[in-house]
């Protein structure tokens, strides 16, 4: 790395290590572009940061399309940084295929939030590609926990595989709900429903809380034939209202529970290690197609290759084992 450049890291890393959220903002751009000479950058400067990161409560929140989930993230971040604690908001912002353009707009989302000092609330667009988000976001939580911020919410939409990709990076997985069940009920993927550690019915309240505790009894006779993620914890179902705020302190209390029987097992220990691992196998698999289909023998043969599989003059698996022996010089 070049003296101009390793001072560049140096400077962003002391001044995020002290808190700056400017120099946080800063790295975070650095993390998420795709320019080589930036990525190396970025990895010296996660090199720095790691030894700082860890000491996060990493809570991934999940939802059905209009649950309320910006609302119920502003009323719990609002909660935590009442009672001194430092949050970040990442949530995991799908950008229009089309467009290139961001669909939600996460700060105008959370007016209150985004205005609180200490609150950092930044989107990673994805650009339709779930597995550079998942890089990002991973990234992005490690410097906001070496910045300081003690609490990081990873929020995704609740569309496709992302709520495995959020589940895989948190230490807790909430799976936000209306009130409803029944059909509603028979809507949920089997396994979201898996993944979640907290079942939280938002809007329980006014005429709906009748329907919201009719739900949360469903929902738990639905947990009960499922086979719990951990020895020492069954997902529980709570019942809050965002706008009214009301549960929202209960819930902080069953996370506080959640991970103390846990961590007294040296279950969370371990997710987070085999979670680093996953990171590191998943990285390998980004890097190697990212160079497999920068090289120029097989960028040269690939259009040529992928019309031969859609005429079935070449069967996938013979397709693909050229193209890995062009890649591998064979």
């Amino acid at each position: 790395m070049a003296k101009n450049t390793a001072a560049f890291v140096d400077d962003i890393a002391e001044r995020l290590l002290k808190g700056d959220r400017r120099a946080l903002a800063r790295a975070i751009t650095l993390v998420e572009s795709i320019r080589p000479d930036h990525r190396d950058m970025a990895q010296a400067l996660l090199s720095r940061c790691l030894p700082h990161t860890g000491n996060s409560v990493r809570i991934g929140i999940s939802g059905t399309p209009g649950v309320g989930k910006s609302t119920f993230i502003e009323t719990f971040g609002k909660l935590l940084t009442a009672e001194g604690h430092k949050v970040a908001v990442l949530p995991i912002d799908p950008s229009s295929r089309r467009s290139g353009g961001s669909i939600l707009g996460d700060k105008t989302r959370m007016e209150e939030l985004v205005r609180d000092p200490n609150a950092f609330i930044r989107p990673s667009p994805s650009g339709g590609s779930l597995g550079g988000v998942a890089r990002r976001t991973r990234e992005a939580m490690l410097l906001t926990e070496a910045a300081g911020f003690d609490v990081v919410l990873v929020e995704t939409v609740g569309v496709g595989q992302s709520e495995t990709t959020v589940a895989e990076m948190s230490d807790v997985f909430l799976l936000l709900l209306a009130p409803g069940g029944g059909d509603e009920l028979q809507g949920i993927k089997r396994g979201v429903m898996e993944l979640a550690d907290i079942v939280v019915i938002n809007k329980a309240d006014g005429d709906l809380k009748p329907a919201a505790s009719r739900a949360a009894g469903e929902y738990k006779g639905a947990l009960g034939l499922m086979r719990p993620k951990s020895k020492h914890w069954k997902p529980k179902v709570l019942m809050v209202s965002s706008l009214n705020k009301i549960g929202i302190d209960k819930l902080w209390e069953t996370i506080g529970q959640y991970r103390e029987a846990r961590e007294a097992e040296g279950e969370l220990v371990e997710q987070r290690r085999e979670q680093a691992v996953s990171w590191m196998w998943s990285e390998l698999g980004d890097s190697l197609m990212s160079r497999f289909r920068a090289h120029e023998g097989v960028s040269a043969r690939l259009q040529t290759m992928e019309e031969d599989v859609r005429s079935a003059r070449i069967a996938p698996a013979a397709a693909a084992e050229e193209l890995l022996k062009v890649f591998l010089g064979k």
